[in-house]
């Protein structure tokens, strides 16, 4: 409320007053002056009014008082999360004991719009990797809740070990991994590493065992987890190149009985992220969507949308690609060497291309991806075309549903609401 507000309230509080007051006196004593007691009385009234006005002027939260409250009760929030985390493991850790075992965070593997990655060596001998979260990154902490909560609750070989975590305030919050001396898959495919060339069947078997990392999250844990930020720079490779699911800051924790989970906004990143999680309703499925477009990356060792590509025609890898296959000619991709490959990488591309299927309904669950992977080339079904862009409408009407194996028509209510687009949660990496 402003102060012509204030003026008008005030204004009109004293018309209303005045129309309230007694009408002149008609007495003998022929002045015509309302009493002493009512006079005082109007004054006093006025006066405790005017008083009320000020103080709530004054108590009004100004937009920096809000932001600085709203920080506080998010620190709080999150310290109660933590004084209530009973786990054993992942350990708390002081920031003191960080410094000791970072070497005072003198070497750093890396950096990112999160903040800097740190090597660190345990009392133990155990080598870690400290990821020491810039505050402007930790935001409300939702992100870094998410983390802990998520993946202390696994323990699967294709999922990232949280060791431990730091928090104390906003300003001192990190997370400690095991140590990935290979990095994220991302350099591999398009990256500083690409020179190093990852065979065919390397490639296939980090697919297989995302995948298996993927329908553990969804189908293994004692509650479902919906990743929502699928991609090669969160994935990593130990020394074996055995690839580790990572960054689970965008996570949601759902029942393994909910197929289709509301959201206020979209999370994860442009290029994975699957359209139905434009419009609020969504399920497992948009993992399964993130996880097609990326081992089409890795079937093609390059990004799925490249404006530079020589041929226009190549410009958008599934849209090309998908042309390869239908024609069932040579696939005209960089190191297949022998038909064992040439089958690898058709099997990878198929099934990456039923996995980044527009309709949830036609993409298949984790557990089938599994089983197109391990089985045969030639039991796959060359999926429909997709298209160059996400269709904006909703999912409510008679529709022909194809999966890998069947086709059939089913009527779908998969409603989604469109969803403000300040709740968009997106990362641009």
């Amino acid at each position: 409320m402003d102060a012509r507000q204030f003026s008008s309230v005030d204004t009109l509080l004293g018309r209303r007053l005045l129309q309230a007051s007694p009408p002149a006196s008609s007495s003998s004593d022929g002045f015509g002056q309302p009493s002493l007691s009512v006079t005082v009385g109007l004054l006093v009234t006025g006066a405790v009014i005017g008083i009320l006005l000020y103080v709530y002027r004054r108590r009004l939260p100004s937009p920096r008082r809000l932001l600085f409250w709203r920080k506080i009760q998010d620190v709080e929030t999150e310290e109660q999360f933590f004084e209530n985390y009973e786990s054993p493991a992942p350990k708390r850790y002081k920031y003191s004991e960080l410094k000791k075992i970072t070497n005072a965070f003198s070497d750093k593997l890396g950096e990112g719009g999160y903040g800097g990655v740190f090597p660190g060596k345990l009392p133990d001998g155990r080598l870690v990797a400290v990821k020491l979260l810039k505050e402007s990154k930790s935001g409300s902490g939702e992100e870094f809740v998410n983390e802990v909560n998520s993946i202390g609750r696994t323990s699967h070989v294709n999922v990232v070990s949280l060791v431990g975590f730091c928090f104390q305030g906003a300003s001192k919050r990190a997370l400690v991994y095991d140590y990935m001396p290979n990095g994220s898959l991302e350099k591999f495919i398009y990256g500083e590493k690409k020179a190093e060339h990852l065979g065919w069947r390397k490639r296939y078997e980090i697919a297989l065992g995302i995948a298996r990392g993927l329908d553990y999250l969804h189908r293994g844990c004692s509650i479902r987890i919906l990743h929502f930020d699928i991609k090669p720079h969160n994935i990593l490779l130990d020394g074996d190149f055995c690839p580790k699911i990572s960054d689970f800051g965008l996570a949601k924790l759902c029942s393994s009985r909910d197929s289709v989970v509301s959201m206020a906004g979209a999370r994860g990143t442009l290029g994975y992220i699957a359209p139905e999680l434009l419009y609020g309703r969504v399920s497992y499925k948009s993992d399964v969507y993130s996880y097609g477009m990326m081992v089409l990356e890795m079937a093609g060792g390059r990004r799925n949308f490249e404006r530079e590509a020589e041929d226009t025609s190549r410009v958008y890898f599934p849209n090309w690609i998908y042309g390869r296959i239908e024609e069932g000619g040579d696939l005209e991709l960089e190191g297949i060497e022998s038909e064992e490959e040439e089958g690898i990488a058709r099997k990878m591309i198929v099934t990456g291309l039923w996995c980044a299927q527009m309709d949830p309904g036609s993409r298949p669950s984790m557990d089938k991806v599994l089983e197109m992977l391990e089985g045969t080339e030639d039991a796959l079904r060359v999926p429909p075309r997709p298209p160059l862009s996400s269709p904006a409408r909703s999912f409510h009407s008679s529709t022909s549903t194809t999966t890998p194996s069947t086709t059939t028509t089913t009527t779908t209510q998969e409603t989604y609401s469109s969803s403000d687009s300040r709740n968009l949660i997106v990362n641009s990496k």
